[in-house]
């Protein structure tokens, strides 16, 4: 994205923000895998959303009506010796040129500088408890203040967190972002096509994987949006299943939960298909509730439904169809009221979606749910999971798991299923691995 995306957005949190008011936004500490090998570095998606800047050791600071610049960027200084090791660093010039900072300085000068730009303001926009250990070096600044009341220094009347704000914000996504979210999309919708056709008994759960990973990358995604779920069998009846060390069997279901992401936006997509290519009577019963109950919920994605819409769409087709095979025996209304589906799809129907696969944005506002409106975009994605043993079900049933999942992104007239590219009608599935 350009700089003008990010320059719109801080425009708009400042509109909010109001006058003598300061936002305090750190970037995303470096982790570590064991001892001194990093995990790859991603950066705080706030910090990002806000600055575009991908760095560690860094302190956004936004204030609203500053005479020498609304947006100063703390990061580190060049410096040749340490880039021989760890690469290029931006510096104070490059914040500048490069990411549209109006003003930048050394990150070991911040205690020096930022508490004086604290002073004089009334609120201070922050997130408390993300980075506790930044949050004591904020404490310390506004601290520092008071000491100095006596002597005529203003200091910060209130703390308002940032996040309301910001993750309001984030739930509409703009154009540049739904172009970013599509790519996503079509990325993981060949990956998981890719995976079908590579799928085979025998093979193991990781080596499926593999491939995933394979698309990702050689279409664009540096990384997946999350740790790939890739489980056959009695694997499938386990919701957040990342092991992926075990062998596909002959007869199995395999399910595939993964996406890429694309310039720091996720993608979410969950297929499930037979490891040998042609589903069983009993499977295919059970899939075609899933897909129909996906499908019922998609058809409530609008604007004017609210976030629960979707959600009860699923869960009266997956009741009607655990009646008809027999799993479930009742009155619909008195089994729904009852939730006597929950044992066996025990998950919502979705979340939203975005930078983080499970973005930010409140589902209720004042106790009720959230009405939808263009722009945010959405996971949905019903399941059945009857792991062996579940008592009082055919054992024809046992450890079949299932969850069907797509990005969807509400428009003004209705929805627009990003992830269309991967199938999950039964006989689009069977054709597409039988060409393998």
């Amino acid at each position: 994205m350009n700089t003008q995306e990010f320059d719109r957005r801080r425009q708009r949190l400042m509109e909010q923000m109001g006058d003598n008011s300061v936002a305090i936004l750190p970037a995303a500490p470096v982790r570590f895998r064991n001892r001194d090998v990093e995990h790859h570095y991603r950066q705080d998606s706030d910090f990002y959303y806000l600055t575009g800047f991908p760095e560690p050791e860094a302190v956004a600071l936004i204030k609203p009506g500053r005479e020498h610049g609304e947006y100063i960027l703390f990061c580190r200084e060049r410096d040749r010796d340490s880039e021989i090791w760890t690469g290029a660093r931006a510096g104070q010039e490059g914040a500048v040129e490069d990411y549209a900072a109006d003003d930048s300085f050394p990150i070991d000068d911040i205690d020096e500088i930022l508490p004086g730009m604290l002073e004089g303001v009334d609120r201070v926009f922050y997130t408390m408890g993300i980075q506790p250990d930044f949050d004591q070096h904020v404490i310390h600044w506004v601290n520092h203040l008071r000491k100095q009341s006596r002597a005529g220094v203003h200091t910060p009347g209130e703390f308002v967190a940032l996040d309301h704000i910001l993750h309001d914000m984030r739930l509409f996504k703009s154009s540049h972002e739904i172009k970013a979210m599509r790519k996503a999309a079509q990325i993981s919708a060949a990956a998981h096509c890719r995976a079908m056709q590579a799928c085979k008994p025998g093979k193991k759960e990781y080596q499926i994987e593999a491939e995933l990973l394979h698309t990702f990358m050689t279409e664009g995604s540096r990384f997946p949006a999350y740790a790939s779920i890739v489980g056959g069998g009695a694997n499938a009846c386990i919701l957040h299943y990342t092991d992926n060390t075990d062998a596909l069997k002959n007869g199995d279901l395999l399910l595939i939960d993964a996406g890429a992401e694309f310039d720091y936006y996720a993608s979410d997509i969950t297929r499930t298909f037979p490891v040998n290519g042609k589903f069983s009577k009993a499977q295919a019963e059970l899939y075609q509730i899933v897909l129909d109950a996906q499908l019922a919920a998609i058809e409530q994605v609008k604007p004017g439904n609210h976030w629960n819409d979707p959600h009860e769409a699923a869960v009266k087709v997956m009741t009607q169809g655990l009646i008809d095979v027999g799993i479930l025996n009742g009155k619909l209304d008195t089994l729904i009221k009852k939730e006597a589906y929950k044992p066996y799809y025990m998950h919502r129907t979705g979340h939203w979606l975005g930078m983080d696969v499970h973005d930010v944005g409140d589902y209720k506002i004042e106790d009720e749910w959230r009405l939808l409106e263009p722009g945010m975009t959405m996971t949905v994605e019903p399941g059945l999971y009857i792991p062996a043993g579940t008592k009082g079900v055919d054992k024809k049933w046992w450890d079949i798991g299932i969850r069907i999942e797509d990005d969807v992104l509400v428009t003004k007239d209705g929805y627009d299923v990003l992830s269309c590219d991967a199938p999950k009608e039964i006989a689009a599935i069977e054709s597409l691995m039988g060409q393998a």
